[in-house]
């Protein structure tokens, strides 16, 4: 199981305590989400839908490259790897 460091978005840190960054571990981006639900409940459910897919909204990132271009959920990880959660922000011109 690999310990990685996890960047948590301002919208997020009420539900960690405030850290925008902690430590998590898992063998995949999955494991990883779901041992921080026990840390911290109610984070998987700002990530993923009724359905349990993971919101459109919501991009990952492990070591700057998207999940959406790796194995999705299903991206290895090994230790000290970097994952960044980031909510798309929407907006137009001012």
């Amino acid at each position: 199981m690999a310990t990685v460091k996890i960047r948590i978005p301002t919208p997020l840190q009420k539900i960690t305590g405030g850290a925008g960054e902690i430590e998590g571990e898992g063998n995949d981006i999955k494991d990883v989400i779901d041992n921080l639900e026990s840390k911290y409940s109610g984070f998987k459910e700002r990530l993923y839908d009724e359905e349990g897919k993971l919101r459109r909204f919501i991009n990952i990132y492990v070591n700057e490259e998207d999940i959406r271009f790796l194995d999705g959920e299903n991206t290895r990880l090994n230790d000290g790897d970097d994952i960044s959660v980031i909510p798309a922000i929407a907006g137009g011109a001012c």
